[in-house]
């Protein structure tokens, strides 16, 4: 809504053979460049073209290993074409990378752009931000009293092209299952609309208009920045065939080991020994064995307070398969109240300023989400409500013009 350029790149390639997807998988990419003028432009669709090209070729089994060594190389293609010209130098993007191929979902991650799940009514982000704001998070605020967040919240700390390497986060692979949705979006969506709001506008809706509905949004709520989203839905299993075997998530119950309890049992009974034998008067062998397990059992409590923590610091969790945020997402009826909400004004600002609106489609629809709401067909309500807000969108004069999705 308020810039002129955008800065923001995608891209998917669907397999279009079996042989294809057992290969390397299905791909979907969305980069936000970084620059200025016509420079993020360029840094995000290098990379938008690079990794697509890289990665397809590779010959490699390996599918994670693949991803990341397509999207080094587009960080190495971005920093040599930066280095060129003194006007693009230092220019950067985001860049998050999906493949659905039978080992999984699997993606490739450098930035603040995200790459999120929804099955049923729970919405995972897969990505961690690279970002000033979670990286104090991850640190527990550490040098949060140094820095004002207010004037620094979008900074990111990492990025594809500025420096020769670059540091790409690997996530997966997550088990994939039947109308899972996978949604990848720039943060021009993730900084105005909130985790549960995607995730119910994706449950709700089919892709194409869910992926409508939540650039719509963005620029309702005052578009500063580009928006882009991806939203890809696992279709069912034909009848004749058998899912494959996935890595199933972690258990979120973290728990010590078979290791650890071996070697809690062995130093209870040494020091169960030891109270033994100051119990039989042979003081000096009694104190000794009772002193060293003492000290080993501390040593055991202290590391094992330790792994724990570590194992359940904060919602922030880097592990393999295990999603970083988790939020639910919002019911039908509260969902279709806050869209009809937003239909009532918008249509208030349309006929007030005269918008060149289809007046007709547009009251059908609104008529239509009123009667399924009155027989609490809230779902049904959303995707009409959706079509009415569609409607009015189309025509707002600041979009009218710009290239559709």
């Amino acid at each position: 809504m308020r810039r002129k350029n955008n800065e923001d790149s995608h891209s998917t390639h669907l397999c279009l053979t079996e042989a294809e997807w057992r290969r390397h998988g299905h791909l979907f990419i969305v980069a936000d460049g970084m620059g200025g003028h016509a420079v993020g432009e360029l840094a995000s669709r290098i990379a938008v073209d690079t990794i697509p090209h890289t990665f397809l070729k590779s010959n490699e089994r390996d599918v994670r290993t693949t991803l990341r060594e397509a999207v080094l190389c587009a960080n190495s293609a971005i920093h040599a074409r930066g280095t060129q010209n003194e006007d693009f130098l230092h220019m950067g993007t985001t860049c998050t990378a999906l493949t659905l191929s039978r080992q999984g979902a699997i993606v490739a991650h450098v930035g603040d752009s995200r790459a999120y799940r929804i099955r049923r009514d729970r919405i995972d982000q897969l990505t961690f931000d690279h970002s000033l704001e979670w990286e104090l998070e991850r640190n527990h605020h550490k040098f949060s009293s140094a820095i004002d967040l207010a004037q620094h919240k979008n900074i990111i700390t990492r990025s594809l092209g500025p420096e020769p390497t670059v540091q790409v986060d690997v996530e997966g692979p997550y088990p994939v299952l039947p109308n899972d949705t996978f949604l990848l979006c720039s943060d021009g969506l993730s900084n105005l609309v909130a985790d549960e709001e995607m995730g119910a506008i994706a449950r709700e809706l089919p892709p194409e208009n869910a992926a409508k509905l939540l650039i719509h949004l963005a620029n309702i709520r005052g578009g500063p920045d580009n928006s882009t989203v991806i939203i890809a839905r696992v279709g069912e299993l034909p009848a004749n065939v058998e899912p494959e075997f996935l890595p199933e998530e972690p258990d979120d119950q973290q728990s010590l080991g078979w290791a650890w309890l071996i070697g809690f049992w062995v130093v209870a009974m040494f020091l169960a020994g030891g109270l033994s034998l100051l119990a039989i008067q042979r003081t000096i062998a009694g104190v000794a064995v009772t002193a060293c397990s003492s000290i080993a059992l501390l040593a055991l409590l202290v590391a094992s307070f330790r792994q724990t923590r570590q194992k359940l610091q904060s919602e922030f969790r880097s592990h393999a398969g295990r999603p970083h945020r988790t939020a639910v997402a919002l019911d039908s009826k509260p969902l279709f109240e806050r869209l009809a909400e937003i239909s009532h004004d918008l249509q208030r600002a349309a006929r007030e300023d005269g918008w060149n609106v289809n007046w007709k489609l547009h009251d059908q629809a609104i008529q239509a989400a009123e009667s399924a709401a009155e027989s609490l067909r809230y779902a049904k309500a959303v995707r009409h409500v959706s079509r009415a807000i569609d409607s009015l969108m189309q025509e707002h004069p600041h979009t009218a013009s710009s290239p559709k999705p």
